[in-house]
């Protein structure tokens, strides 16, 4: 008997309500810190999420440094609690960062990044790698017409997505606020972490911010979302 099963119902109310308790945070309590061991295990959640054909085509940079993080100031307008005057996410998220997708430099089938990776961090066999180049490039070139930079990048930034997604899923099971962030001038801010990041961009482009903190002030409005039936339907 696993754990959700052993639990029945707790586990799922627990679940439920962290999804209710979760929104988009523009001001965060800037005196209260996430504990560093739950912060690691945010950062845990996002290591072993699940990606497209487990290519893991994503980096997490953390942005602690008051100084580091203005350099997004002027064109970064979703981390500035919505233009509304306040030192946003970028003033106040107990942990602020940025997640970076892969780009087809690496992600491109049969390249040399991913042979490595199959290798060294996959541990497949030459037969299984050999397997993955054929189906990875039949996914690539034929199935999902996915062959530009551009498409690649953006195949890569959906991974990056779900990444985010279970790092704020965690946080909300411990009660830590989050935002994910996606109002920044693409252009400047790739320009920013070549300049001052030392970020390689013909290997990285940045996908998604994120904040992670306690809210100053609880929500102005109710979550609303459409009806289950409105949402889903069975066949």
């Amino acid at each position: 008997m696993n754990a959700i099963t052993r639990h029945g119902h707790g586990i799922e109310t627990r679940i439920i309500d962290a999804f209710n308790f979760r929104h988009a945070t523009k001001i965060f309590d800037p005196d209260r810190k996430v504990p560093d061991a739950q912060f690691v295990t945010i950062l845990e959640a996002a290591r072993l999420s699940p990606t497209s054909f487990g290519h893991e085509p994503f980096k997490i940079l953390v942005i602690q440094t008051p100084e580091k993080r203005e350099l997004f100031r002027e064109f970064s307008w979703g981390a500035n609690g919505m233009m509304n005057g306040s030192a946003g996410q970028l003033g106040t998220a107990s942990h602020f960062g940025i997640i970076l997708a892969s780009t087809a430099k690496t992600m491109t089938a049969g390249s040399d990044y991913l042979q490595d990776f199959y290798r060294d961090v996959k541990k497949l066999p030459d037969d299984v790698i050999e397997m993955f180049n054929g189906a990875y490039g039949k996914f690539q070139s034929t199935d999902h017409n996915i062959t530009t930079d551009r498409e690649i990048s953006d195949w890569a930034g959906k991974q990056a997505y779900i990444v985010l997604a279970n790092m704020m899923t965690t946080a909300a099971l411990m009660g830590i606020d989050s935002c994910p962030i996606e109002g920044f001038d693409m252009a400047l801010t790739s320009k920013t972490l070549e300049q001052h990041f030392d970020i390689d961009l013909d290997i990285w482009k940045p996908a998604v911010m994120f904040g992670f903190g306690y809210r100053a002030k609880d929500p102005e409005f109710p979550k609303t979302r459409r009806s289950m039936k409105e949402t889903v339907s069975w066949f």
